[in-house]
């Protein structure tokens, strides 16, 4: 079987950011399929390919399948008009590719939710068999987060979703509250599968040299957050715990930022400000560079903007990698992973909005390094028993194999 895979932000190890279609990709071939990955150009990924642009695009063959990379620069500090051009530009691109080429299944992943448009147009006027993977509720979220709020556009995302949904042969959700997502649409739960996002075991490897940012001693507790620096993630909720922390004279605490996105330059002109010293921010690195680093750490930090529709819609990257990297997890916000990281014991969960509260628990976590490292041993365990990214990705490609092998409704 030959599959279509678009995938707008797709990257290979070198890059900063998620490895899930890489990894998906690779079981593929390694399954004995081909594969041809469509993608943009996102700036803190590395699609593998370093030659020049011919009409808009280069292609070539990275670890074992071809990545077809069209020319369209993308950053999550671009603006929103800037952004919605660019995944405009992609899904028409797109089309002409999934009208073209040649393959037996096209599969897309969101986001964005424009990556399924060459997909529906494969399906009808090719009678191509056709998966969707959907790793955010759009336009729930940003409804919810108030980044959109013209009832035009939200109509238009809407209408989108649905035709998506109910075009796609099958799909895959990231997260429980994805799955009820999908099915509220009037998707039938048959034709649905959860999918999470997954820890890269041989990576995030146990025992790796760690490193350590400028101004973090070898003593401090060093709680990192390693993801976009956007709307989304609710960072702030780090800086006043930071805050907190500094009044209260715990130097010994540092809390590292890695990562880029729209707000970064905000959040560090806040931190000098208010000479939060206690808080290091750091440009995104590759993930090898982020597993030593995260083996450096002492805690892991889950955050986001508190919004009901994140509690159970989302799959975080960041939060598999800590996992995988044996690192105990704090969160701010209910929800799937809050409970993951209950009944597990493998970190500790704050009430949003809570500074004093944050700033408790991390000093806590100060104070009982032993508690730390019977967490590290459990998180570790979490991320082999129930996580393990090649596991997942044999779900993956049995979802697709059952796709393209049997009728569905």
């Amino acid at each position: 079987m030959k599959v279509l895979y678009f995938h707008q932000h797709f990257s290979t190890p070198a890059g900063a950011t998620g490895l899930r279609s890489y990894a998906m990709a690779r079981r593929l071939i390694e399954r004995g399929h081909q594969v041809s990955v469509v993608c943009g150009s996102y700036r803190a990924a590395d699609s593998g390919l370093n030659g020049p642009f011919t009409r808009g695009r280069r292609q070539g063959i990275v670890d074992g399948f071809e990545v077809i990379e069209i020319d369209l620069p993308y950053s999550n500090s671009d603006s929103y008009l800037r952004r919605s051009r660019t995944f405009v530009r992609f899904a028409l691109c797109g089309i002409q590719l999934a009208l073209s080429e040649n393959y037996d299944l096209v599969f897309a992943t969101t986001t964005p939710l424009t990556a399924g448009i060459p997909a529906i147009f494969a399906r009808f006027l090719r009678g191509k068999r056709f998966v969707f993977e959907i790793r955010d509720l759009w336009p729930e979220l940003p409804r919810a987060m108030g980044t959109i709020t013209n009832p035009v556009v939200l109509a238009m995302m809407s209408a989108l979703e649905w035709l998506s949904y109910r075009s796609a042969h099958r799909l895959i959700a990231l997260a429980p509250g994805i799955v009820d997502g999908i099915a509220r649409r009037g998707v039938p739960r048959d034709r649905i599968t959860m999918i999470p996002n997954g820890c890269s075991l041989d990576l995030f490897r146990m025992g790796l040299p760690g490193w350590r940012p400028e101004g973090v001693r070898a003593s401090d507790l060093m709680a990192v957050f390693a993801g976009t620096h956007g709307r989304a993630n609710g960072l702030d909720a780090l800086l006043e715990a930071a805050s907190v922390l500094k009044r209260r004279g715990a130097d010994v605490i540092k809390i590292v930022l890695i990562g880029d996105g729209a707000l970064k330059g905000r959040l560090i002109q806040r931190a000098r400000d208010e000479r939060l010293d206690n808080v290091v921010f750091q440009d995104p690195v590759d993930k090898e560079r982020l597993a030593r680093l995260l083996a450096g750490a002492d805690l892991g930090l889950q955050i986001l903007a508190n919004v009901p529709q994140f509690y159970y819609g989302t799959s975080p990257n960041k939060f598999f990698d800590y996992l995988a990297a044996g690192l105990p997890v704090a969160t701010n916000y209910p929800g799937w992973i809050a409970d993951l990281i209950r009944e597990h014991r493998i970190g500790f969960v704050v009430p949003s909005q809570d500074p004093d509260s944050f700033a408790d628990r991390l000093q806590c976590a100060a104070a009982d390094r032993g508690a730390l490292i019977a967490m590290r041993g459990r998180a570790r365990a979490l991320a082999e028993t129930q996580f393990d990214s090649r596991e997942l990705a044999d779900r993956f490609v049995d979802w697709l194999e059952q796709c393209r092998s049997y009728r569905t409704k």
